[in-house]
């Protein structure tokens, strides 16, 4: 894909994006495709360059290298026109909290130069259920309804993709449901979305994933593809002291990891035979309990965190 063509074929086409910022090199060769329609799901740690990857392909942040199109618009030269289709959220409520829901509308709708502010703003809020709360005030909204607010304040001008940015930190549990939902719909309708997220129950709502760690996808796809192309095998162990067993089986021939959620022990690895030869003597125990599961969206990024981090440490060294 040279600099100059237009591929209308995906929302968003990139090749090879890197970005620095003085001497650390945030992004580092990024490349994927996002379809129309597509709820596509950053995963990664904190300071991974989750958001700056997801702001150049989208026209908001210049790559130091590399090209692509975002709605069939270059991401470099074209950037003012794909703003002009783009919705972001921000982590951070970004709204004005001395106004109310409907004036932060206005307001939003004024910046766009929308011509028909006022259907507009009243058509966003009966469409996201913020009809009754218009003439409330934003700082008194709890942090579901806030989140609310900023998506329809992206969604005002019909953006053909948007971008969000951990948008559920610190909303409760009923609200993050509620809220994706409401994307789900709106991916129903054509919009492709990009958002970052640490939930992996999200993380398996979307269409596609992206792992990023130190600024390099380690692995992309759905949520099946993720985690077949891993190729680990997962076994729970229920019962006993299952932090003394934790600790006691990191090391031994076949274990990769050991996780606990709760009161089950995950136990996974490369290689299953040995893995199970090993936790033969603990299924023997009457304390516990061990069955062979599928490997899940946790074990797999659990492991691709502790293998590109030795990776990387032995790179340094």
């Amino acid at each position: 894909m040279s600099s100059g063509s237009i591929n209308k074929d995906f929302a968003i086409d990139v090749r090879n994006l890197n970005k620095s910022f003085g001497d650390k090199h945030v992004v580092r060769d990024v490349s994927l495709q996002v379809a129309h329609g597509e709820i596509f799901g950053f995963l990664g740690p904190n300071g991974s360059g989750k958001t700056t990857s997801i702001r150049m392909m989208c026209g908001l942040l210049t790559p130091d290298s590399g090209e692509g199109t975002c709605l069939g618009y270059d991401i470099i030269k074209q950037s003012d026109e794909i703003k002009r289709h783009v919705g972001y959220m921000t982590q951070r409520f970004s709204m004005w909290e001395d106004l109310t829901i409907g004036e932060n509308l206005d307001f939003v709708a004024r910046m766009y130069a929308m011509p028909d502010r006022k259907q507009c703003v009243e058509t966003t809020l009966k469409q996201l259920g913020l009809e009754e709360r218009a003439s409330q005030l934003a700082g008194a909204l709890s942090g579901g309804w806030k989140q609310r607010m900023a998506l329809a304040a992206c969604m005002l001008h019909n953006p053909e993709v948007l971008l969000l940015d951990e948008p559920t930190a610190g909303v409760d549990p009923k609200a993050r449901r509620d809220f994706w939902e409401e994307l789900q719909q709106l991916a129903a309708k054509g919009i492709s979305v990009l958002v970052s997220t640490h939930y992996m129950d999200e993380a398996e709502r979307c269409h596609k994933l992206a792992y990023i760690f130190n600024g390099q996808l380690i692995a992309q796809g759905t949520a099946k593809e993720v985690i077949e192309s891993q190729h680990i095998s997962t076994f729970a162990v229920h019962g006993g002291d299952l932090a003394a067993l934790s600790q006691e089986l990191k090391g031994k021939p076949g274990v990769d990891q050991t996780i606990t959620f709760g009161d089950t022990l995950h136990v996974s690895g490369k290689d299953e035979d040995t893995l199970k030869a090993t936790l033969s003597g603990i299924a023997q125990d009457s304390r516990y309990k061990v069955q062979l599961i599928d490997t899940n969206l946790d074990d797999v990024f659990i492991h691709l965190l502790g293998t590109k981090g030795k990776q990387d440490e032995k790179a340094n060294a």
